[in-house]
């Protein structure tokens, strides 16, 4: 019998089912498992790549949520976007990545939520392999993959298959992008913004969810591309790092209580286990660093990765 693809966003059923039309005909109802969050800020030049590369056998929801971008090739890139079918929502002041993925997690209503940067890639069919992996695993609260940089260096950065509280408390090992489940970032009280700081929203958000005990489920493969150009948000914020790696602390006083029993717990090696509070927390840039990290990464000498 014929069949034709029709949407519906039902937050009770969101099953595949075929339901009878009055013209006789069967509709295939399939309503999207995941909602694609990209935040953009001044990223005309990529945002556009970031909603092609979202190639899935199956619907998504996608809503790119404009941070109140001051210039006019991203206004222009967005009203484009549009033309072609994208859905833009548009903020009349910035309030940072954060505040822009709960904008678009309060417009989408799919049980699992993937945020991309706007000058970030999406890998085809990842979503539906997360979901899946999500899926069988009710317990989990999010599917972490792999990252797979691209641009000023190429390499596939390994990605911790436990959210470990210990090493989370002193440097964020864990990807932006990752498939969360809505009611787990609902629970952790959203993307927590902290006063007057744009930056580290992911890293607080892990930290919410490494505090409640949550716990991951690992692709086993690169859940994204990561396109490194220029200066991203993040190392802005690190020349600020002390100021907002204490107010984290302050924002989350039970892990940091715990702290001797989460370094018990922890599966980093012993070595690695007795330095991670020497090399991170709240320790400033070394001078270098941002030159120095990409050869030490290439090399294995700390972080696990594989050059491609």
């Amino acid at each position: 019998m014929a069949a034709a693809l029709a949407m519906r966003r039902d937050e009770g059923d969101r099953r595949v089912r075929l339901e009878p039309d009055h013209g006789g005909c069967d509709y295939l109802v399939v309503a999207p498992r995941v909602a694609v969050i990209i935040p953009c800020y001044s990223d005309g030049d990529w945002v556009g790549q970031a909603v092609r590369s979202i190639r899935e056998d199956e619907p998504v929801e996608v809503v790119v949520v404009d941070d109140a971008s001051p210039d006019a090739a991203t206004r222009s890139a967005l009203t484009e976007l549009e033309r072609a079918g994208a859905r833009v929502l548009r903020r009349d002041v910035r309030g940072g990545p954060g505040a822009a993925r709960q904008a678009g997690i309060a417009a989408t209503s799919a049980p699992f939520v993937y945020p991309l940067d706007a000058d970030d890639l999406a890998l085809p069919g990842v979503l539906a392999e997360m979901a899946d992996a999500l899926e069988r695993d009710p317990g989990a609260c999010a599917c972490v993959g792999d990252i797979a940089e691209f641009g000023d260096h190429t390499l596939v950065r390994r990605i911790p298959a436990r959210l470990d509280p210990y090493r989370v408390a002193f440097t964020n090992e864990y990807p932006v992008t990752a498939l969360f489940r809505r009611s787990a970032i609902e629970a952790a009280g959203g993307y927590p913004t902290l006063p007057g700081l744009i930056g580290y929203e992911d890293w607080n958000l892990w930290l919410t969810l490494a505090e409640r005990g949550e716990r991951v489920v690992h692709l086993g493969s690169p859940g994204y591309r990561r396109r490194l150009h220029g200066t991203r948000l993040n190392q802005v914020a690190r020349a600020e790092h002390r100021r907002y790696y204490s107010a984290m602390r302050r924002a989350h006083p039970d892990l940091f209580a715990r702290i001797s029993t989460h370094r018990k717990a922890s599966d980093l090696p012993p070595v690695r286990r007795l330095l991670y509070p020497l090399l991170f927390g709240m320790r400033a840039r070394v001078p270098f660093e941002r030159r120095l990290k990409p050869l030490f990464d290439r090399l294995g000498l700390w972080t696990r990765a594989e050059r491609h």
